[in-house]
């Protein structure tokens, strides 16, 4: 019960903000978080593939 509770208040927390904003900005930031996590896995990938070698 508690994690349903967390999960809809941070649904809430997350969502509230982006429903304000203009649908292009709410998917430019969407396409930046996307890019930089993307980035990220893959230098976590190579950086796991150095050390195995």
């Amino acid at each position: 019960m508690i994690f349903l509770v967390a999960a809809f208040l941070l649904l809430g927390v997350l969502v509230g903000p982006p429903a304000q904003l203009p649908p292009a900005v709410s998917l430019t930031a969407a396409a930046v978080i996307a890019v930089w996590l993307l980035v990220f896995t893959v230098r976590e990938r190579t950086r796991r593939h150095r050390k195995e070698s």
